[in-house]
């Protein structure tokens, strides 16, 4: 079986080709090294020769890197750095062990909570962190390694924005409240009843009574809300319908805590995000956690999906 890596030259080679090219000395090259010049010479000249390529330019008290020298520095170098940051990670647990993720409290509560229980079983190795506030956060700031972004613009300067769900929209309510009307509920009886309003989101009642063609009155009348989850539990506790967000409900669905009466969802103009520094896309725990949440969306996204009939109108 061939070595898929016969070309890659020994680590000796690369180390004094990187500090000949960055001093432009093999003498400077041999004193940081702590080898003689000799060695600095055979070592380049080694490699020269397994690249068929002269790297250097040489005169009589100094050196010049030729063109094909200066690529080759710049590849060696990103693949060194990729080296020594791996190996740092390896040995600076505390540093690697910790992952601290940005998200929106009723994002957190609702679905990531559920979750995240899985991830830790799976990679024992790593401490979870949930930062779940309102704002946006700073990722050099507050130390974090990625965001959960709900958003309808998910471009942000110098950040890396990767879909991860996108939800719709649909009145939800509690068993009881749904049982009460004796199977006769239809969209027109939301009309009565008690609409339960979040004031954040884009969606709101009327844009769900226009998509199932219900001329509504202006003004809604009902209790508002400033908070999603604040919203869901007093529906949960038969306080009337509310506009569910399938990310944020459809596991309580699942479990009987709510109702969906009525198949009819309008699509949302936000989604969530995956958000990151561009500059630690290579992190191998980012890429760890990343990996985990996009698993275990396209997870949710099939389980709601066969799921997504099992309403109390079935």
């Amino acid at each position: 079986m061939s070595n898929k890596y016969k070309n890659i030259p020994p680590l000796r080679a690369i180390k004094a080709f990187e500090a000949s090219a960055r001093l432009l000395s093999f003498t400077q090259a041999a004193q940081e090294l702590h080898v003689t010049q000799a060695a600095i010479s055979h070592q380049i000249k080694n490699l020269e020769v397994l690249t068929g390529v002269q790297l250097f330019q040489r005169f009589n008290r100094s050196l010049k890197l030729t063109f094909e020298g200066r690529l080759y520095l710049i590849s060696v170098r990103n693949a060194l750095e990729s080296i020594e940051k791996a190996t740092r990670q390896l040995k600076n647990k505390d540093a690697s062990g910790t992952l601290n993720i940005s998200v929106l409290p009723s994002f957190a509560t609702k679905w990531l909570s559920k979750r995240i229980w899985r991830f830790q079983q799976q990679h024992k190795e790593l401490d979870v962190r949930i930062s779940a506030f309102e704002w946006l956060t700073d990722f050099k700031k507050d130390d974090c390694d990625i965001a959960i972004r709900y958003t309808a613009d998910p471009n942000y300067p110098g950040l890396k924005s990767e879909l991860l769900l996108e939800e719709e929209v649909f009145p939800v309510c509690s068993k009881q409240v749904y049982e009460s009307y004796q199977g006769k509920l239809t969209p027109k009886s939301l009309l009565n009843a008690n609409l339960c309003h979040e004031d954040f989101t884009t969606e709101d009642w009327h844009d769900w009574f226009d998509a199932v063609q219900i001329q509504a009155k202006p003004k809604l009348r009902g209790t508002r809300f400033s908070h999603m989850v604040t919203m869901l539990e007093a529906v949960e506790n038969h306080q009337g319908f509310a506009l569910g967000r399938t990310p944020l409900v459809q596991d309580d669905i699942n479990r009987g805590l709510l109702v969906e009466p009525f198949k009819q969802r309008i699509k949302g103009e936000m989604s969530y995000y995956l958000v990151y520094p561009r500059s630690t896309e290579s992190d191998q725990k980012l890429q760890i956690i990343r990996q985990w949440l996009f698993a275990e969306a396209e997870q949710f996204k099939n389980s709601h999906q066969s799921q997504s009939s099992s309403s109390a109108n079935k």
